[in-house]
């Protein structure tokens, strides 16, 4: 069925638009004033294959940026309720497109929608926009959709949405004041060497004296600071860009998260949410009846880690010669020991997705819980730091004063 994009006015006179769906433009017109909204302009959406094919690819890369995976979580949460309270799949997804508010989602949500109408299944509607919806989403509503449990499925998906979510929000809000503290010091003491410390060397200058070396070392610091201020944002510039550029490489994107894992804190902490994340994405594939092997493959696009990637799929290769996923897991020396043998013990007991889940919350409460001491830690540290610069400089100005007095005296 055609989507139409419109531009009406309301009863209440005010300019409203949107997207509807009908089997023509007068179709369209006359269901746009039976919801007392009076149209102004409509227009088809999509007026050919090509056309089509062309939004298609364009909402994937602008959903990149401008569909939120909360939104996602609370259109799954929605789907899940209306799904499981008997609604159809097809009237289930109308309801819920009127309340979409990002145009984007809105659109691919009508076009699911009606590929669901022509005959593709769920997951098939989802798979044209990967850019929304991860793999993990798209198989495990395929296999929803094979054993009929879509409402559970769905159901499943949001929870894993909002704890991941949930997870994020958390450490954003921890870091938030120690980000916030550095820029702003970082912005101070930018100011400082670059107009307050140059008005001051000059006076200095002119006393045709020998100046202690704290303060030549301020004053040489500051001198490049305010002639090459522009060169120092154009090497950050570069060095992102040429970080960026690495990471994008097959060996750079290796040493990239090989450091990651490496570094002191911050490798623990990366290491830790990664199998979180391959935890509890494989528990919900392989409790939503995803096959082992299938949901390892699955897995290994989303941990976030190229060595962990490697090691997962190294590991799939010998489950699929008939050896256990903790044992398979162990010789990569990757994975964490205490993840590894709760994986052997979910085996033995055959609750391995249950087992699966416990790691996944484990890992996810010690990351936050080091999140919390780290920023805690990280607060007085920076004021000590910002303490010490500012410190330097008033000592650097002070001294040659000091001096002064003492030839006057």
């Amino acid at each position: 069925m055609p989507v139409y994009e419109y531009t009406a006015l309301n009863k209440k006179g005010k300019n409203v638009s949107g997207i509807i769906d009908a089997e023509s433009s007068a179709a369209a017109r006359q269901k746009l004033r039976a919801s007392k909204i009076f149209p102004v302009s409509i227009k088809e959406a999509h007026k050919s294959p090509a056309k089509k094919e062309s939004q298609w690819l364009s909402d994937r890369v602008r959903s990149l940026s401008r569909v939120k995976p909360a939104e996602v979580a609370m259109m799954t949460r929605q789907l899940a309720t209306l799904v499981g309270a008997g609604f159809p799949l097809v009237s289930a997804i109308d309801t819920l497109i009127p309340q979409t508010k990002t145009q984007v989602f809105k659109k691919s949500l009508a076009q699911i929608k009606d590929s669901i109408v022509e005959g593709n299944s769920f997951a098939a509607a989802l798979s044209l926009y990967p850019g929304i919806f991860s793999p993990l989403y798209i198989n495990m509503v395929s296999a929803g959709e094979s054993s009929g449990t879509l409402e559970i499925v769905l159901d499943r998906l949001a929870d894993i949405t909002e704890k991941q979510q949930a997870l994020k929000t958390r450490i954003k809000a921890a870091l938030a004041y120690p980000v916030l503290m550095s820029f702003i010091g970082s912005g101070v003491l930018f100011f400082l060497l670059t107009f307050i410390v140059p008005t001051i060397a000059t006076i200095f200058k002119d006393m045709g004296q020998m100046l202690p070396m704290p303060t030549q070392i301020l004053i040489k610091v500051s001198g490049i600071f305010k002639s090459y201020w522009w060169g120092i944002f154009i090497l950050i510039g570069i060095m992102i860009f040429g970080f960026q550029s690495l990471k994008k490489t097959k060996k750079g994107r290796h040493l990239a998260d090989k450091l990651m894992l490496i570094l002191p804190g911050i490798g623990g902490l990366s290491k830790k949410l990664a199998v979180a994340r391959f935890a509890r994405t494989l528990g919900s594939l392989l409790e939503n009846g995803v096959s082992m092997l299938a949901a390892l493959d699955i897995v290994k696009n989303i941990v976030g880690n190229v060595l962990l990637a490697d090691a997962v799929a190294e590991a799939a290769k010998d489950v699929g010669k008939g050896q256990g996923l903790g044992a398979a897991l162990s010789s990569s020396d990757i994975f964490p020991n205490l993840s590894i043998q709760m994986i052997l013990v979910g085996e033995q007991t055959g609750e391995l997705e249950a087992m699966l889940k416990k790691i996944a919350e484990v890992y996810e409460r010690e990351v936050e819980t080091t999140v919390m001491s780290m920023t805690a830690l990280l607060e007085p540290v920076m004021i000590l730091i910002m303490g010490a610069a500012v410190g330097f400089i008033i000592l650097s100005i002070c001294l040659p004063i000091f001096e002064m007095n003492k030839l006057i005296k």
